[in-house]
């Protein structure tokens, strides 16, 4: 079995979002033994922050299952997006990139149609992108920042579900990301864990809502994974001990979470709407 320790080192990145080509050690996207069975043979999937970390890792399980995949993604992340782009097409996929601001209703319906306009169709929507800031001090929560993060974690997710909603079909569906902390609280991610459990909520919702067009929506919800997020917005010292407190020891790799996401995209999951899925490296909640 392919080792997923990570050994990282002190760092951090100044600004937001982190870029991934400047983390040490890079994240695993994909596992060397990966062996893709045509689940989402076909499929055409629209990723947002598909450019790095989990993004990174869903497009490439993706395009190796089959799938044309389209990835929204910060401009600043442009190299990564990039190299995105080629993995994806090193397994014999089309991959269309967004650059733009998902605070932005125009972007969202401008990235819409071009998805539509380059591969006619959307089968599957990941709602993927998010951010967060910590604050130890509740009271440090600015409203700029509660207001961007509800907007990128949150907001855009409703809007461009439902600019996404009317071009799906019968047998389609959505893979929201939420947290653990959507169930279990951070101290110094208020604003961030009350929009993960909106998330939760919203995917619950959804489903309801989209049952009788055969539409499923279900959720993966991360624990300490080893992404970009986490040396653009922790301390140099607190990188290097990230994830240990989980029982497993060590932060995943986007490598070990993405295969849930085909899961859930795929028609081994035909009887699942509405769930979550917990890959947290073994923290139990109460779902």
């Amino acid at each position: 079995m392919e080792q997923m320790e990570i050994d990282a080192k002190p760092q951090h990145q100044d600004a937001q979002p982190g870029l991934e080509h400047e983390m040490d050690p890079k994240p695993i996207y994909i596992r060397d033994g990966y062996k893709g069975a045509d689940k989402l043979l076909n499929k055409v999937a629209l990723i947002t922050g598909g450019d790095s970390g989990i993004g990174r890792a869903i497009s490439v399980h993706f395009a190796r299952e089959g799938a044309d995949v389209a990835i929204s993604y910060h401009p600043r992340e442009e190299q990564d997006a990039q190299e995105t782009k080629r993995l994806v097409e090193a397994e014999g996929r089309k991959c269309l990139l967004l650059p733009g601001d998902l605070r932005s209703l125009s972007y969202i319906r401008e990235a819409v149609g071009k998805v539509l306009s380059t591969f006619k169709r959307i089968n599957i929507l990941v709602n993927n992108a998010a951010n967060h800031v910590e604050q130890k001090e509740f009271a440090g929560i600015s409203d700029e920042q509660m207001r961007d993060t509800f907007e990128i974690n949150i907001l855009a997710m409703f809007r461009l579900t439902k600019n996404v909603l009317p071009h799906m079909q019968a047998f389609d569906c959505i893979v929201n990301t939420t947290s653990v902390v959507s169930y279990k609280g951070n101290k110094t991610l208020v604003d961030y864990a009350a929009t993960k459990g909106a998330v939760t909520s919203f995917t619950r919702s959804l489903s309801q809502n989209m049952v009788d067009r055969n539409i499923r929506v279900n959720a993966v919800a991360p624990g300490p994974i080893w992404t970009p997020l986490i040396v653009s917005t922790k301390a140099a010292d607190e990188v290097a001990d990230f994830g240990k407190d989980v029982p497993m020891g060590r932060p995943g790799q986007p490598a070990e979470l993405a295969p849930a996401y085909v899961f859930l995209a795929s028609e081994d999951a035909s009887y699942f709407t509405g769930q979550v899925i917990h890959v947290n490296g073994g923290e139990v909640v109460n779902s």
